[in-house]
């Protein structure tokens, strides 16, 4: 994550301790996708999720064994997603669970289905944040949701978090199809009190792989960072909002660096340090994944190859394996790292997007996903 209002504008954000610590010795942010069922078909959904139950899924006595066996990796935080997280039938029982354990939750939510009263029980459970996604205005959205009424009831469902007093933040995936709705998602965050969104870039992963051609070319990306940067410095000055965050495309941070020399920004020197603090693309290292049926992912996106199952090792066995192939790739990037990426003057702070996007982990299927847009010339070796 490349926290915008932070490196740019100086604000403080509230997972600045997690992002910018320079102790190492906290365990992976873990995404749980506790359920493959949704209760909508997005057309750009990383999981492939589905409406009809899964019966691979972790019943509740494995599932709360695997919540213990995080907070015994000491994993910060745990993110409950999906599928629809809100379909799981136990999820209050597990976040209980948590809690007990003293695991920070967050939920990732379509928000169709958080009325008065979920949101109520979310925030009885201890739910530290809750993320509800949108693809652009009510036309895009329902568009992007394949359901008349998602947006709706997604504004809905963020007025009610709102109201039961919890956290709340957007999460917008980006397209080409909804990149021009950019600014929409900071006038609806402004318009609902929301003050925190997280902007995603798309990796071609589950359905998405399916969505014809909706990467953005690097001038296309480049102008929609831009914006966001310019937006941000905007609303925040103007109080609207406290964090805005680029996800997925660490070639954001170079990026804004390059943007803040350009500019003179004062800030230019701190942003730097703090981003060589977060070390750049730490997939396989300090984020992880577990599907709903057990199955460990080097993070959420790449559910094509799985390092392990819980319901035969625990989460620390698996994690810990230093023999195990990918992730002594990705924890060894200045050995195997995109050749490109070596060259780069901005390789320490940044570490690449190094995945591979089919099941074959073999050394010719790795690349860059999403694709690094800098110029040759701002990858040049140099000194600031």
């Amino acid at each position: 994550m490349i926290n915008i209002s932070k490196l740019y504008c100086g604000l403080a954000g509230q997972s600045d301790n997690l992002r910018y610590s320079r102790e190492d010795s906290a365990g992976p942010v873990v995404v749980y996708n506790c359920t493959s069922r949704c209760n909508l078909n997005c057309l750009h959904c990383y999981s492939y999720s589905q409406r009809d139950s899964q019966s691979s899924e972790l019943t509740t006595a494995q599932a709360k064994k695997l919540i213990r066996q995080l907070a015994e990796a000491d994993c910060p935080v745990v993110l409950f997603s999906g599928g629809e997280p809100l379909l799981r039938e136990d999820l209050l029982e597990l976040l209980a669970e948590a809690a007990q354990l003293g695991l920070r939750c967050v939920i990732s939510s379509n928000g169709t289905l958080i009325d008065s009263s979920a949101a109520q029980r979310l925030r009885d459970a201890s739910v530290n944040y809750v993320g509800i996604s949108l693809d652009g205005d009510q036309t895009v959205h329902d568009k992007f949701r394949a359901a008349k009424g998602s947006f709706k009831a997604a504004v809905e469902g963020i007025e009610n978090c709102k109201k039961a007093g919890l956290k709340t933040g957007l999460r917008f995936t980006i397209t080409k199809t909804n990149s021009n709705q950019v600014r929409f998602i900071f006038d609806i965050a402004a318009s609902t009190g929301v003050r925190r969104i997280c902007f995603y870039h798309l990796v071609r992963t589950g359905r998405a792989q399916e969505m014809e051609n909706q990467a953005l070319n690097p001038d296309q990306i480049r102008h929609l960072i831009d914006t966001i940067i310019e937006k941000t410095d905007d609303f925040v000055k103007r109080g609207y909002l406290d964090e805005v965050l680029t996800v997925g495309n660490h070639a954001d941070g170079p990026y804004l660096l390059v943007r803040m020399k350009q500019e003179n920004n004062h800030l230019y020197d701190k942003a730097k340090e703090l981003l060589l603090l977060n070390g750049g693309n730490r997939t396989g290292e300090k984020i992880g994944c577990v599907s709903w049926d057990g199955s460990v992912h080097p993070d959420q996106f790449w559910r094509n190859y799985s390092l392990g199952n819980i319901r035969d090792k625990p989460f620390s066995q698996i994690w810990e394996n230093s023999a195990e192939p990918v992730l002594h790739k990705l924890r060894n990037k200045t050995r195997f790292g995109d050749k490109r990426c070596l060259k780069c003057r901005w390789f320490e702070l940044c570490k690449g997007n190094f995945r591979f996007l089919n099941n074959h982990p073999e050394d010719e299927h790795w690349l860059n996903e999403p694709a690094c847009y800098l110029k040759d010339e701002e990858i040049t070796k140099s000194q600031d």
